[in-house]
């Protein structure tokens, strides 16, 4: 057997020198630079006793928050109560990389693969759901950081050049050769680009959190922290829902708990929570920032299946940042979602490697923030559905780290729902279908393995889908990033 060909980032992972990684990561803080942060609001207070509503929220990420939000909009005279077990934006919607993109499928492909008749349909309905978002925040006059300059998807091996001249054909994409590309970003492995200008903004993750909460109690949401949802049962009319130290009786009921363990038990086997990790970098001297461009607020991807993530972002003081994330996507047997999978040492030197292969410019840059989180994983990459307990409870999860934006339109549609009534919405394929569940271990964790074996065999075979790939392509668990 010959010897295997080296990927641009697993050169950079034997080129560049342990020494450096370790210096640049000694002193980063492991939490999420977005969570620590001075404008973090005080905990609402917990539960304690019975109270009744006519809309209960369980969780308080930016699928209940929107929820929330949006139930108000829609009836300003309802009740609406939204519960969280911890903090608001704790979890995954203050940790991820901040890319609030149109896509509601996980990307066209992934569309076209899963939902051909409706994807041309939806690809318009995601493009909407990212203009409300915009006026949303303009609305409320949300500060949350956002800016709407689009994501510039690079090319890092040979192969990959015609991907991006296939990605400019859509509208409002334009194709980078290499030397344009370079005036962006400046990078010596990016060979070439797709700009999409419109499909994508940056937002603060955390701050989008703390200010949908904050306009939920301007609109009259009753909030309650460390209120942790132990059971759910039907009452008749209503449902009730148990907590620690209390119970809620509802008319209506919205599950909006993602990663973790739904209190339908019955879909619990279709997530499994994925690990993702970040490293944010200290800020950079102008000198620096001038070195590598990036004049835009624009996001960086590149098209490997093992993708990285990167963004820059202005903090408080004023001062330019990088975030840069992805590559690893961790899952650990027994679906099992646990603190310490945050901290994660190895995956945090190899991003810094890449990062700094990536970026030989900035071999002086440290990083301040090195964090990581549960991402709710489908095996369709994208949300999914459910309306229980004689229409009185619905549910939606597995957004699969597309969530920033895609989480506005799935509370929509739980409010739809829930509404008794009709809608374009609730007729939807992507409503009506549900993705083919995970298998119980230790087949998952196998499942898992194989799965992600074979796509780093595609991207050493210029992204040419094995055989075992296909067939879960189409058997409809095709992982295709």
């Amino acid at each position: 057997m010959g010897t295997q060909h080296q990927l641009t980032f697993e050169h950079h992972e034997s080129e560049v020198s342990s020494e450096l990684i370790a210096k640049s990561l000694q002193s980063a803080k492991h939490i999420s630079y977005w969570l620590d942060h001075a404008q973090r609001p005080d905990p609402h207070a917990s539960l304690h006793g019975s109270i009744s509503t006519d809309l209960l929220i369980v969780g308080g990420g930016y699928t209940g928050l929107w929820t929330a939000v949006q139930a108000k909009e829609r009836d300003p005279q309802r009740n609406v109560v939204l519960i969280e077990g911890q903090r608001i934006g704790w979890a995954a919607s203050g940790r991820n990389g901040g890319f609030c993109e149109a896509s509601l499928v996980h990307g066209e492909a992934n569309g076209e693969n899963h939902l051909p008749k409706e994807n041309a349909l939806l690809t318009k309905l995601g493009a909407q759901n990212l203009d409300e978002i915009e006026a949303t925040i303009q609305k409320y006059a949300m500060d949350v950081d956002f800016v709407r300059q689009g994501v510039l998807n690079v090319a890092t091996e040979t192969h990959q050049v015609s991907w991006a001249v296939e990605e400019s054909e859509a509208p409002g994409v334009e194709y980078l050769d290499e030397q344009q590309v370079k005036t962006i970003i400046n990078s010596p492995d990016f060979l070439a680009g797709a700009l999409d200008h419109q499909s994508t903004a940056l937002v603060h993750p955390a701050k989008l959190a703390w200010e949908l909460a904050r306009v939920c109690r301007q609109l009259g949401v009753e909030i309650y922290e460390h209120t942790h949802a132990l059971e759910l049962h039907d009452s008749g009319a209503r449902v009730t829902v148990l907590t620690a130290d209390g119970q809620i009786t509802a008319d209506r009921v919205a599950l909006a708990t993602n990663v973790f363990p739904s209190l339908l038990a019955r879909h619990r086997s279709r997530i499994i929570p994925v690990y993702d990790y970040a490293l944010m970098t200290e800020p950079l001297t102008p000198e620096q920032r001038k070195a590598i461009g990036w004049e835009k607020m624009v996001g960086l991807a590149d098209m490997n299946n093992r993708f990285h993530y990167s963004r820059p972002t202005i903090d408080a003081e004023g001062n330019f940042r990088i975030l840069y994330g992805g590559y690893d996507a961790l899952y650990h047997f027994g679906r099992k979602v646990r603190s310490s999978y945050d901290n994660n040492p190895p995956t945090f030197n190899k991003l810094a490697a890449h990062f700094f292969g990536s970026f030989p410019q900035l071999t002086d840059v440290k990083f301040s923030h090195a964090w990581g989180g549960a991402i709710d994983t489908c095996s369709r990459f994208f949300s999914f559905f459910d309306l229980t307990h004689g229409g009185k409870v619905a549910y939606c999860a597995g957004f699969t780290g597309l969530g920033v934006g895609a989480t506005r339109f799935g509370a929509k549609v739980m409010l739809d729902l829930l509404s008794g009534q009709k809608t374009e919405l609730t007729e939807l394929d992507m409503v009506r279908t549900k993705p083919i569940a995970f298998p119980p271990e230790p087949a998952a964790w196998l499942g898992v393995k194989v799965m992600t074996n074979q796509l780093i065999k595609a991207d050493h075979n210029e992204g040419k889908r094995p055989l075992f790939l296909k067939l879960m392509d189409k058997i409809g668990m095709g992982f295709d990033s």
